[in-house]
C-alpha cells in the first residue's frame, strides 16, 4: 500500500490522542478501559501507541477499514502477556481468545470477532498478517512501528506528540521480562515464535528448558 497525499476522513465523533485524530466510539472506550485494567502501564501505553501507529498508518495510505476492529484489535493485541491471561496455549492465541471473548460481549457480528482474533493471533507475525484483511494488516503494521518496522512512516512531529502522551515507561526491559516469564512458565509454547529467541538471547538462564535452542 502506497502512501497518499491526504489522510482518509473519518465518519462520527472523534478525539485527539497524542496528536492523532481517533474516532471516539462507546466501543473504543470499553475496550481503551479494558487493556488499562488488565496491563501494566507499560504494556497499555504500547497498545494505545500501536492504535495510533495503525490509525495514522490507514489514514496516510487511504485505507479503507473498520475503525473499530482496528482498535480493538490493537488495543488487545498483548493480553496475553498479562497474568490475566496465562492459559495453556502461546500468548498470542490466550490474548486472540480474550479478545474475542471481549467483542462477543460487545456484541459485534462474526466477521468483526474473526477480523479482531486474527489481527491478535497474528500480531506478531508480519509475515502472514500484513496480508491478511486491511484490519488485520493495519494492526500488524501499527504494531510492528513500535518495534522498528515501517518506523520513518510515521512523520517525526507525530511519533513525539505521541510518545510524548503515552511514553515508552522502560518499554524494551519491561516486555523482556514479559516474554521471558512466558518462556520460564510455558516454554513448550515457544518452539515455533519469537518467544524461542528472547529464550536463547535474552533470558539465557531459560536456554536448557528449550530443547530447540543450542
Amino acid at each position: 500500500m502506497s502512501l497518499t497525499a491526504e489522510p482518509t476522513v473519518m465518519s462520527g465523533k472523534t478525539q485527539v490522542l497524542g496528536g492523532i485524530t481517533v474516532l471516539d466510539t462507546p466501543l473504543i472506550t470499553r475496550a481503551m478501559d479494558y487493556a488499562r485494567t488488565h496491563s501494566e502501564p507499560f504494556l497499555f501505553n504500547h497498545a494505545v501507541r500501536s492504535w495510533l501507529f495503525a490509525v495514522r498508518l490507514g489514514q496516510l495510505q487511504g485505507v479503507p477499514h473498520d475503525s473499530e476492529v482496528v482498535a480493538v484489535g490493537t488495543l488487545l493485541h498483548d493480553l496475553g502477556l498479562t497474568k490475566s491471561f496465562t492459559g495453556p496455549k502461546r500468548f498470542e492465541i490466550e490474548g486472540a481468545d480474550a479478545a474475542r471473548a471481549f467483542a462477543r460481549e460487545q456484541v459485534l457480528d462474526d466477521r468483526q470477532v474473526q477480523l479482531i482474533w486474527d489481527s491478535v493471533a497474528l500480531n506478531s507475525t508480519p509475515s502472514i498478517g500484513l496480508y491478511k484483511e486491511a484490519e488485520v494488516a493495519l494492526c500488524t503494521a501499527g504494531i510492528g512501528v513500535e518495534f522498528g518496522f515501517q518506523y520513518d512512516r510515521i512523520p517525526p512531529n507525530e511519533m513525539k506528540s505521541i510518545l510524548a502522551a503515552f511514553p515508552r515507561l522502560e518499554m524494551k526491559r519491561r516486555f523482556t521480562d514479559s516474554v521471558c516469564r512466558i518462556v520460564k512458565t510455558k516454554p513448550e509454547t515457544t518452539y515455533d515464535n519469537f518467544a524461542g529467541d528472547f529464550g536463547s538471547v535474552s533470558c539465557p538462564a531459560t536456554s536448557g528448558r528449550l530443547p530447540w535452542i543450542s
